[in-house]
């Protein structure tokens, strides 16, 4: 690995990127380390891992243990007009976002080549839990980490072909425990870090509350029964996600609700019973395919959020994105969310979930 030339490594000051450096340090790769500052708390708030001054520390750290160079770049207004902005207007808009997927596609990934092209960096690491191959002809195929319970392929699905192809992935053979050994092992600095477990700018995991401080309105509504019939009130359609049932403040015993749909044109939540909320079909838009997009109908698995079991689907490609009829019925299909296409480990495209 040590014919890889220079490799810029995107540290996070979290563990993953970490030990990502000090594995292609120890095989005598030429190390860069890199960390784009993102996103800083506003008055009085929190701010999460991966954004916070100490994390950039712990990068500084990490790359001084290893005696290679460390640099920050300030990506924070590109972060919030591509990521955090879209995501307040998605739940404003009674969707679910999916900023990690946007993040990778539109600020991080993109930008990290740009800058390895100026330090001399022929290729750019990361510390997620995915894999790369090459198929017959050279090309790289992004395929799940072999870790399922880690695997991060899902967020990257809309990774552009340039930046696949000089993208390592050095813990996508791995599971997490292995990695905090190797990161005992090698010494790195912050081997025992916990994880991040909410988003970096929302670290307190009250997406509503930050929606509400960035926009500094509540527009209250009605929640509703699939009959229409007012049951009870909320203060922004930006508090809920389809499939949810706690924090609903409805009264009464009975049958328990979920989240149906949302409709943001009348401020109402529309909720019933947890039958309601299965679908066979899902249709996803903005698609990005890996490789030479298909022209028919063909069988595949279509993982609708992050901690969802991949289904299989006959997928149908339509102008812009694709249909998906899954084999079974799926539960809680959010629209926003990320739906992302298998064919068995291999990553084949993706796309965001209608309306």
């Amino acid at each position: 690995m040590s014919d890889l030339g220079r490799v810029l490594v995107a540290m996070s000051g979290g563990v993953d990127s970490s030990v990502a450096a000090a594995l292609l340090h120890e095989r005598g790769v030429p190390v860069v380390g890199v960390t784009l500052h993102l996103w800083d708390a506003g008055p009085g708030q929190a701010v999460g891992r991966c954004c916070a001054p100490e994390d950039r520390e712990d990068a500084r750290l990490t790359c001084d243990h290893l005696g290679v160079p460390h640099y920050v770049f300030d990506e924070r207004a590109d972060f919030r007009e591509k990521v955090v902005d879209p995501f307040v207007a998605d739940y404003r808009a009674g969707r679910t976002p999916s900023p990690c997927v946007h993040c990778n596609q539109q600020v991080k990934l993109g930008r990290l080549l740009e800058i390895a092209e100026e330090l001399g960096c022929a290729h750019v690491c990361t510390g997620h839990y995915a894999r790369i191959e090459r198929d017959a002809d050279g090309a790289p195929r992004l395929l799940r980490g072999r870790d399922r319970t880690k695997d991060q392929s899902y967020f990257l699905y809309g990774v552009p072909g340039e930046v696949l192809s000089r993208l390592i992935l050095p813990l996508g053979d791995l599971e997490k425990g292995r990695t905090r050994e190797e990161g005992r092992r090698l010494g790195v600095p912050n081997w025992d870090k916990g994880d991040s477990q909410e988003l970096c700018f929302v670290p307190d995991g009250d997406v509503g509350g930050f929606v509400d401080r960035e926009t500094g309105e509540a527009r209250r509504g009605a929640i509703v029964d699939e009959a229409g019939q007012a049951l009870g009130a909320h203060d922004g359609v930006h508090r809920f996600t389809v499939g949810q049932r706690r924090g609903l403040g409805l009264a009464g015993g009975g049958e328990p609700k979920y989240v149906l749909r949302i409709v943001p044109e009348s401020e109402e939540v529309v909720v019933g019973p947890r039958e309601a909320l299965f679908a066979e079909r899902a249709r996803a838009e903005s698609v990005i395919w890996t490789g030479e997009a298909p022209d028919a109908p063909f069988e595949a698995e279509v993982q609708i959020r992050y901690r969802h079991r991949a289904a299989p689907a006959q997928v149908t490609p339509i102008p812009g994105g694709f249909e998906a009829r899954f084999h079974e019925p799926q539960r809680a299909i959010a629209p926003g969310q990320a739906a992302v296409v298998y064919r068995g480990e291999q990553v084949i495209g993706g796309g965001l979930l209608a309306n």
